[in-house]
Protein backbone atom coordinates (compact mmCIF):
# COMPACT_ATOMS: atom_id res chain seq x y z
CA UNK A 1 0.00 0.00 0.00
CA UNK A 2 2.26 2.66 -1.44
CA UNK A 3 -0.57 5.47 -1.71
CA UNK A 4 -1.29 5.33 1.54
CA UNK A 5 1.89 6.28 3.48
CA UNK A 6 1.52 9.67 5.48
CA UNK A 7 4.43 12.44 5.33
CA UNK A 8 4.76 14.48 7.92
CA UNK A 9 5.73 18.01 5.23
CA UNK A 10 2.21 18.85 5.76
CA UNK A 11 1.54 19.43 9.31
CA UNK A 12 5.29 20.87 9.10
CA UNK A 13 4.33 23.10 6.04
CA UNK A 14 0.70 24.58 8.29
CA UNK A 15 2.63 25.37 11.20
CA UNK A 16 5.27 27.80 8.63
CA UNK A 17 2.55 29.15 6.78
CA UNK A 18 0.32 29.67 10.57
CA UNK A 19 3.70 31.15 11.63
CA UNK A 20 4.68 33.26 8.89
CA UNK A 21 1.07 34.65 9.23
CA UNK A 22 0.99 35.95 12.15
CA UNK A 23 4.61 37.58 12.21
CA UNK A 24 2.73 39.06 8.99
CA UNK A 25 0.08 41.01 11.34
CA UNK A 26 2.49 41.93 14.18
CA UNK A 27 4.29 43.68 11.17
CA UNK A 28 1.47 44.80 10.23
CA UNK A 29 0.23 45.63 13.43
CA UNK A 30 3.67 47.66 14.09
CA UNK A 31 3.77 49.48 11.14
CA UNK A 32 0.13 50.66 11.19
CA UNK A 33 -0.03 51.39 15.10
CA UNK A 34 3.30 52.12 16.36
CA UNK A 35 2.17 54.22 19.63
CA UNK A 36 -0.27 51.39 20.65
CA UNK A 37 1.80 48.58 19.63
CA UNK A 38 4.61 50.12 22.13
CA UNK A 39 1.34 50.60 24.83
CA UNK A 40 0.93 46.45 24.50
CA UNK A 41 4.62 45.77 24.64
CA UNK A 42 4.99 47.91 27.94
CA UNK A 43 1.50 46.14 29.38
CA UNK A 44 3.04 43.08 28.80
CA UNK A 45 6.40 43.60 30.15
CA UNK A 46 4.59 45.53 33.12
CA UNK A 47 2.49 41.88 33.88
CA UNK A 48 5.90 40.00 33.71
CA UNK A 49 7.73 41.99 36.03
CA UNK A 50 4.96 42.03 38.43
CA UNK A 51 4.60 38.03 37.69
CA UNK A 52 8.36 37.86 38.74
CA UNK A 53 8.24 40.42 41.72
CA UNK A 54 5.13 38.13 43.16
CA UNK A 55 7.66 34.57 42.62
CA UNK A 56 10.46 36.60 44.19
CA UNK A 57 8.26 37.57 47.18
CA UNK A 58 7.17 34.43 47.31
CA UNK A 59 10.70 32.76 47.72
CA UNK A 60 11.60 35.77 50.49
CA UNK A 61 8.64 34.35 52.80
CA UNK A 62 9.67 31.05 52.49
CA UNK A 63 12.95 32.02 53.87
CA UNK A 64 12.55 34.33 56.19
Amino acid sequence: MEGCERTESGPVNLKKILLLAVVALLVFYLITQPTQSANAVQTVLGWLRDGAEAIITFVKSLFA
